[in-house]
């Protein structure tokens, strides 16, 4: 095992209790929510207010101080949330950005993508979409736990594939792994990387209905948690 292994396992028992009331009710735990539906130029998805709803839910009824819920936001409203998100969970001990909605991979980079992106070619990407980087880079300052949860491993949203503008390869379904974050950062996919996860039949996502069920259960260390949302994710 890997020293970053050891490290990585090694906070997860350490922050395995962070979501219950009873343990850290002194702690200071923000969360951002964001759930993207109605899109312009590529597929609605019909689950994700839905889903984002619920989770906020979650995170209130575990007794967060700032649980911020934002709707169907284009590009620039995207970035400013993040950015608020930025100065809201300054020096927080615990910190949860969850989002639904599209999401891809271009050229290993993984991005959000709002609901007024066109990405016509691979080069608008950077414009029109929120690398997954943003997100880690805006959560910095969190002392205990930078927790990132993506329903967003779903196929290629656009209907054709981007044209390139010869600096990236092609969109490719589901996201790429992340290499590289701190000891303290957990990113959790809804599918593994580099797969596609489904809406699902219900009212709620696979991985949102999961998350509903497992993430905030008294006393259950967060891997745990997380490998029991993995696999009923996997059963659904």
């Amino acid at each position: 095992m890997k020293l970053r292994d050891l490290l990585v396992c090694g906070f997860c028992l350490a922050a395995g209790v962070l979501f219950t009331t009873a343990t850290v009710a002194a702690d200071r735990r923000v969360a951002l929510v964001i759930g993207n539906s109605t899109y312009k130029s590529a597929s609605s998805l019909p689950n994700t207010i839905n889903d984002s709803t619920a989770i906020a839910a979650l995170f209130k009824s575990v007794g967060f101080e700032v649980v911020i819920s934002r709707a169907d936001l284009g590009v620039v409203d995207f970035k400013r949330a993040v950015r608020e998100f930025l100065l809201t969970a300054e020096n927080s001990d615990i910190a949860v950005v969850y989002y639904a909605g599209h999401g891809v991979e271009i050229g290993g980079t993984n991005y959000l993508v709002p609901v007024d992106a066109k990405l016509g070619r691979d080069y608008d990407v950077e414009d029109e979409a929120v690398a997954l980087d943003r997100i880690i880079w805006a959560l910095q300052s969190v002392k205990r736990l930078r927790l990132i949860l993506l329903d967003a491993c779903r196929d290629n949203p656009f209907p054709g594939k981007l044209r390139s503008a010869g600096i990236r390869s092609t969109m490719k379904g589901g996201l790429a792994k992340i290499e590289d974050v701190s000891a303290d950062t957990l990113v959790a996919y809804a599918a593994k990387a580099g797969s596609v996860s489904y809406d699902g039949d219900g009212g709620n996502s696979p991985y949102a209905t999961a998350l509903i069920k497992h993430l905030a259960e008294p006393g259950l260390d967060i891997r745990i948690a997380l490998g029991r949302v993995r696999d009923e994710v996997i059963s659904m």
